[in-house]
């Protein structure tokens, strides 16, 4: 799954590799067919969510949903609640826009770009239930961890999206980014731990067994899921 950067210093180190894979022929023509109602765009600035979607509900927010599947999942399995997600690869947006018109979804949109100037530009502060990072990529080599989307600042930048009472949830299949993911979330100003001080939580029903999660329990590796809440 792609990843995002970081703010402010972060913003100099790119998290994510931009992929440069081709849109298959089906994920073109539903890009090119569904992104005039269902696509969102950095430049037209500040969303208006009640506009966005026509009515008031919880908002979640999921960041680099890869090829949207299981993004779109929790969409249909959660009709009384609003998505957006964000992801710089094309070829997954227009798997998303494909998801979208096969199940008839009408609370999921999506940007095509980086996630920084999204939170930045477009998402009001305190509007957000949920945001949501799943398996993102781990840089496990420690010469790359500064590459790790979950540091202090970007989780400081969630904070000020998210309501009070909002969450943050993780998931990774990588122990030592569990670990440090663990690390930054213990030490964040404003976070509360779900689970309870320096514990893992269960993965919620709403989130779906990705096909990251398959692949690593065939590799016979760990799941860990973070779920901190905004106390203040």
């Amino acid at each position: 799954m792609s990843e995002l950067t970081g703010e402010k210093t972060l913003r100099r180190i790119r998290s994510f590799v931009l992929r440069t894979g081709r849109m298959t022929e089906g994920q073109k023509r539903a890009y090119d067919f569904h992104w005039p109602s269902k696509g969102l765009e950095v430049a037209s600035g500040s969303l208006d969510l009640t506009e966005v979607f026509g009515r008031e509900a919880p908002t979640v927010l999921e960041i680099g949903f890869g090829m949207g599947d299981s993004l779109a999942a929790m969409a249909e399995a959660a009709p009384d609640h609003n998505f957006i997600g964000v992801e710089v690869h094309r070829p997954g947006v227009g798997r998303l826009m494909h998801l979208i018109d096969e199940a008839g979804l009408t609370n999921l949109r999506a940007y095509c770009h980086d996630a920084v100037e999204v939170l930045e530009t477009c998402i009001p502060d305190e509007r957000l239930s949920r945001v949501q990072v799943y398996f993102p990529d781990p840089w496990h080599k420690k010469k790359h961890h500064k590459r790790r989307l979950i540091q202090a600042d970007f989780v400081q930048l969630l904070r000020r999206k998210l309501k009070l009472g909002g969450v943050i949830h993780l998931a990774t299949d990588w122990e030592n980014y569990a670990e440090h993911m663990m690390e930054v979330m213990t030490a964040a100003d404003g976070f509360s731990n779900q689970a309870g001080e320096l514990q893992f939580s269960p993965r919620p029903e709403y989130r779906p067994v990705t096909k990251f999660e398959k692949r690593g329990e065939r590799l016979g590796h760990g799941v860990w899921d973070l779920l901190f809440e905004r106390v203040s």
